[in-house]
């Protein structure tokens, strides 16, 4: 490229605003967090942060969603894969499988929704899949009701693709400026004949028959059938630039605002408090970043799985949530404790299994 192209180049870039401050509106793209597990059969699970499996209407389909090491995509060492375990046989009326990722209103004022001045904007990511074929993926804004879609090809089984997808302007509904879900994207592995139909190459209202219209790969309907994604960048403008690394102590912390792990497995110090009675003790922590919203508790149980001080002799099988803010949140066990009154303890994970996390997804 001559020197006089580069600048062009350079010139065409700048001017759509894609060089120079964060770039990507999502998180976790490279796929590097997983607090929750590396691994799950949870169809309806997280298999890395941010990015959720959800299913509908399958009794039979099962998966195993799992944090994947990548060692064949230059620039990238995790993804998500999904490997269909016992295949759905028919993929009948409101029958759905899809990955989403969820952002919040807050992150997305840049793209003036809704204004005479609205973006476009430029999703990409690499997909790799053992079946070939066409695939849906879908955009909604969830302020208004308001979807649009295309589709996307896989060409050659087990082999990283990179897809570019451009995504319309929409001069129609603001995204409300608040915590609450502004957009959402949708990759489609599955889906039965009441979300396929009706054009979505426009963004318009909301229908059923617009979430995952043109899908017909099989990915959910294939034993051993396997899905990855990884590298997924969303940014304003036409032109799709070089994905964004991030730290992953700056991932850590971005996704620690819907989930916070507290402690797990054994010998974790989670916090410090007292007891209030004989049989009642009670910890606060300070989060680390402020989350989301007030979160809610998420507590692995077991015999013994905590204790106070350390002490086998003060051991509990559980804990809950006395109180919460975004900022901070108060743990309490009222009735498994035993010590005295008025004095110090500190609360400690006591077993291999033993979680405890906050969580304030959207």
């Amino acid at each position: 490229m001559t020197k006089a192209a580069e600048l062009a180049k350079m010139g065409e870039v700048l001017t759509n605003s894609q060089i120079g401050g964060r770039r990507n509106i999502l998180i976790n793209g490279a796929m590097q967090v997983a607090q929750r597990h590396t691994t799950t059969t949870d169809s309806n699970g997280f298999p890395v942060d941010r990015f959720k499996a959800s299913v509908g209407n399958m009794a039979q389909l099962a998966q195993t969603l799992n944090q994947n090491t990548v060692s064949d995509l230059s620039g990238f060492t995790k993804s998500i894969k999904i490997t269909t375990t016992t295949p759905e046989t028919e993929l009948t009326g409101g029958k759905l499988f899809r990955i989403t990722y969820s952002a919040e209103g807050l992150d997305l004022q840049q793209l003036k929704k809704g204004t005479s001045d609205a973006e476009k904007l430029t999703l990409t990511f690499y997909v790799k899949s053992s079946i070939t074929g066409t695939y849906a993926i879908t955009f909604f804004d969830d302020s208004n009701s308001r979807i649009i879609g295309t589709t996307y090809t896989i060409s050659s089984a087990n082999t990283w693709e990179k897809k570019t997808i451009l995504i319309a302007a929409d001069t129609t509904g603001t995204i409300t400026n608040d915590n609450t879900q502004g957009f959402k994207i949708n990759w489609i592995l599955g889906t039965g004949p009441s979300f396929t139909g009706t054009d979505n190459s426009s963004w318009g209202a909301y229908a059923d028959g617009k979430l995952a219209n043109g899908h017909t790969a099989a990915v959910i309907t294939t034993n051993g059938a396997t899905w990855e994604l990884t590298g997924v960048q969303l940014e304003v403008g036409s032109v799709a630039t070089p994905f964004e690394h991030r730290s992953f102590g700056e991932e850590l912390g971005l996704c620690q605002r819907y989930y916070y792990v507290l402690g797990e497995g054994s010998g974790e110090r989670m916090g410090t408090g007292g007891y209030y009675s004989s049989s009642g003790m009670q910890f606060p922590v300070r989060h680390p970043v402020e989350m989301r919203a007030t979160p809610t508790a998420e507590v692995v149980t077991g015999t013994g799985y905590y204790l106070t001080n350390g002490a086998s002799s003060d051991a509990h099988n559980s804990i809950s949530i006395d109180g919460a803010t975004k900022r901070s949140t108060s743990f309490y066990n009222s009735s498994e404790a035993s010590g005295t009154a008025g004095d110090h303890a500190i609360f400690l994970t006591a077993n291999a299994s033993a979680k405890v996390a906050l969580l304030s997804e959207l």
